[in-house]
């Protein structure tokens, strides 16, 4: 009986539904790049046969519709040699390209390619020119934190080969803690604000249009990608410079003085001091289990991960500052911010709303509102805390991990990740509107050493 109910097909959650829709449609590429040449391709296909991924019900599924045309999965038997595809030769014939920029450009053109439906919805990309592989994995098996908490089960930390890795990304929902008089009453306040103006952005309000904007349409324009790399110490010495203030806070303060700097040097349209660029984030709204308990229940057989999407959209907001003589201002600036956004319901209420509309009316409604706030924003950012220590995946040291996604109306995705000691940032741009995104990366890069310098000096005040 157990076997039989586990080969139904399975309802797929709205936000997963979502993500299927043509304009939203979501695949998120995680490369990684080795310090060694990657092991032979059955031994890369043996490790995935015995890895706890392939044992996973979601990453065994195929998508399958029933009359009505609602989704679900359906479990289905593996064909490795279809998941597993082996690029042997360079991705450029340019013998100056590096690496790390050749898999960029790869991964730039991944932004617009689909995943096959015919089977289930994840490949495994090995270059092997490159020491590189990119993981695909379609959004609507599940967010970020559940997807790398799966990928990094299947690693090992590379001075302890019997150990899997610690990741801190997983952990709690928002909103989960108690509150007291003052901010229930903020926290009622901020909601009213911040909801009134995310159903305003869902009806007419548009960020005022920059080098920055994209639009309708703009998801289909030909993508490029480049790195910003950040030394985690340095954070955290910003971070200590402004008091109260987390590594979120001055990842905003970087974002709002780098894209500044950026639209100071590259704009040919003068803007008002104060201009707000709308940022898209998502915050994780479920409670999951520790990483290890996670790994420990996989090897068991026992699938307690709550697969899928659980989380809710906020705007962040950003300003562009001319002749900012205050690195740690922004940051400062960015914590208030911060700070409000979390005295509020406004990612419960956006779950709420897009799961309410896509159980009555459907997902096209859901994906179409959806569309309509980034149409009306102006970029995408995303940060998941990864492993401290360095990790191995088939034996082999990694280099880097970075993480971008499919192609959005917006003119500027941002994805970060944090991994053993630096935080890659890859700025996926509209390269028709941002031809220069490695521009774009050092004014990043730039503005967060101006705002270490400036914690140094007032550390010696």
């Amino acid at each position: 009986m157990e076997k039989t109910e586990t080969e139904l097909p399975q309802p797929m959650t709205p936000a997963g539904r979502l993500f299927l829709q043509h304009r939203m449609n979501q695949v998120i590429n995680c490369a990684i790049i080795g310090e060694q040449p990657p092991c032979s391709l059955d031994a890369i296909k043996t490790n995935f046969k015995n890895s706890i991924l392939f044992k996973h019900p979601r990453f065994s599924s195929l998508l399958v519709h029933d009359s009505s045309g609602r989704e679900h999965w359906k479990r289905t038997h593996i064909d490795i040699d279809r998941h597993v595809i082996h690029l042997t030769a360079p991705l450029s014939e340019d013998p100056f390209i590096s690496d790390e920029d050749a898999v960029n450009s790869y991964l730039a053109e991944l932004a617009s390619t689909p995943l096959p439906t015919d089977k289930p919805l994840w490949e495994f990309h090995v270059i092997q020119a490159h020491n590189a592989a990119v993981f695909r994995v379609h959004h609507a098996l599940g967010d970020g934190v559940s997807l790398m908490s799966i990928f990094l089960s299947c690693c090992r930390k590379t001075e302890d080969p019997t150990q899997t890795p610690e990741f801190p990304g997983v952990g709690d929902g928002a909103f989960r803690k108690r509150w007291s008089l003052w901010q229930l009453v903020c926290l009622f306040w901020f909601s009213l604000v911040y909801v009134v103006e995310l159903v305003m952005r869902l009806l007419w309000m548009r960020d005022q249009t920059t080098a920055f904007s994209g639009g309708a349409g703009v998801e289909d324009w030909p993508r490029s990608l480049a790195t910003a790399r950040f030394r985690l110490d340095d954070m955290k010495k910003v971070k200590r410079a402004v008091p109260g203030a987390t590594i979120n806070d001055v990842l905003f303060g970087v974002i709002s003085r780098g894209f500044s700097r950026y639209l100071d040097s590259g704009s040919t349209t003068a803007l008002d001091d104060g201009v707000q660029l709308t940022g898209v984030a998502m915050v994780n709204l479920r409670r999951q289990p520790e990483f290890q308990d996670l790994c420990r229940m996989l090897e068991n057989g026992e699938f307690g991960l709550e697969m899928g999407n659980k989380f809710g959209m906020i705007l962040l907001p950003v300003y562009y500052r001319k002749c900012d003589l205050n690195p740690l201002g922004s940051v400062k600036k960015a914590k208030e911010m911060i700070d409000k956004k979390k005295l509020s319901l406004e990612a419960f209420f956006s779950y709420k709303l897009l799961h309410w509309i896509t159980a009555l009316s459907g997902a096209k409604l859901a994906s179409f509102l959806n569309y309509r706030v980034i149409c009306n924003t102006t970029f995408t950012i995303s940060n998941i805390v990864g492993p401290k220590e360095k990790i191995s995946l088939s034996g082999n040291p990694l280099k880097y991990i970075r993480v971008t996604s499919s192609s959005l109306p917006h003119a500027i995705t941002m994805h970060m990740i944090s991994y053993a000691g630096f935080a890659d940032m890859q700025i996926l741009v509209a390269k028709d509107l941002i031809p220069d995104p490695k521009n774009l990366a050092a004014c990043l890069e730039d503005a967060l050493l101006e705002m270490k310098e400036a914690a140094d000096a007032s550390v010696k005040i």
